[in-house]
């Protein structure tokens, strides 16, 4: 028995990058896999394919973890098809860089409805209807320590993600729901690529003492620690998986 068998995990976000590797790998350790997916359904069914070919167990399932009513319908479905939950993978997430004074409301409020908003409800369901002695990680960000100029909508979204975190491990202790908050580094994905050079990606990357960028690998298997059954006296940490960035 792999140490996940009998899990059933949900992970927003799942349908490429970080969160596509930490669904592979919470299958490979045995769990079932809700992989969430907001927009491209070919993305999703391309990992969930790759899981059961494993011989694993998965199914997507779109929502926009943005609207309360898709994440209610993201935890009904999953409990119909899997009738349980015990890990929660809070993974979906949007970031752009612009100074504080280009701004717009609207870029404001929908980056503050994706990462803080969807990630509270969802903790909010689980809080509901998560199998006592579950796992809750959320995502934030080791750019929260840096003072990197066109960071500071994303990292006050972040900011807030590891705040409430903190207060909801309490809560859930008693019933022995683990809740902890993965910060990567610069990690090697289509998302941080995005908008950069080769050359503006190897400074990052000779910023970690490590000397590399991550990979979604290396996050994976951060997380695959956390939710395992050797982490259950861990709650309440935000580890910076970032290669010794900071």
């Amino acid at each position: 028995m792999t140490s996940l068998t009998q899990k059933v995990a949900l992970v927003t976000g799942a349908a490429r990058g970080i969160g596509k590797a930490i669904a592979l790998r919470l299958a490979n350790d045995g769990a079932a896999v809700v992989v969430n997916y907001s927009g491209s359904l070919q993305q999703a069914q391309e990992t969930v394919s790759l899981i059961e070919n494993n011989g694993g167990r998965a199914v997507p399932i779109q929502a926009d973890v943005g609207k309360v009513a898709d994440v209610r319908r993201l935890f009904d479905t999953t409990f119909a098809t899997f009738g349980q939950l015990d890990i929660l993978v809070n993974n979906a997430g949007m970031m752009f860089t612009k100074p504080v004074a280009e701004v717009s409301e609207e870029e404001f409020d929908r980056i503050f409805t994706v990462n803080v908003k969807g990630t509270f409800f969802c903790c909010q369901e689980a809080a509901k209807r998560m199998t006592d002695g579950g796992r809750i990680i959320n995502f934030s960000s080791s750019t929260t320590a840096l003072m990197l100029p066109g960071y500071a909508a994303y990292v006050a979204t972040k900011g807030a993600v590891e705040q409430f975190s903190h207060v909801l491990a309490k809560e859930l202790g008693p019933r022995g729901i683990t809740v902890n908050v993965v910060s990567p580094g610069p990690t090697d994905t289509e998302l941080f690529s995005k908008g950069k050079t080769e050359e503006q990606k190897q400074t990052f990357a000779r910023m970690a003492a490590l000397g590399r960028l991550g990979t979604p690998e290396d996050i994976a298997a951060v997380v695959a620690m956390l939710v395992g059954p050797d982490a259950g006296w861990v709650t309440g940490q935000n580890l910076r998986t970032n290669g010794g960035l900071i």
